[in-house]
């Protein structure tokens, strides 16, 4: 409660990220929809999960203001072969679809790769390096 004695209303960044309203989420936010946007825009380059497994990638996420770095995973924790959100700490997460999937999470989560040494590289380096 506030000092008015009103209930404090509950912002939906501090849960879970069950219930984003659709008209918050942010356009600068990492969603299912710019992964597939980033895909296309590196298509037939090492800047795709596809052509990165044959350079030895493995789709990762960095944290920009943290440089935290997590391996693409399923829901489950399995690695997953592609860029899939439901892996990602809940922390992160903005906005979820009715059945529970990621659809967003933060801006600050930027996709990418890790290389066989561990060295995070964003999408336009892996690109750039590996043709």
């Amino acid at each position: 409660m506030d000092p008015g004695g009103r209930q404090k209303r509950r912002d939906w960044r501090e849960g879970e990220g069950m219930g984003a309203p659709a008209a918050r989420h942010r356009a600068d936010e990492l969603s299912v929809d710019r992964l597939a946007r980033e895909s296309r825009r590196y298509a037939g380059s090492c800047g795709t999960s596809e052509r990165a497994a044959g350079a030895g990638l493995r789709p990762a996420f960095r944290d920009r203001d943290t440089g935290e770095v997590f391996l693409a995973r399923f829901a489950d924790g399995r690695p997953a072969p592609l860029h899939i959100l439901d892996g990602l700490p809940a922390r992160y997460v903005t906005r979820r679809d009715a059945r529970g999937c990621v659809l967003a999470v933060t801006a600050a989560i930027e996709a990418g790769f890790v290389d066989a040494l561990g060295f995070f590289l964003t999408r336009a380096e892996a690109a750039a390096r590996y043709r």
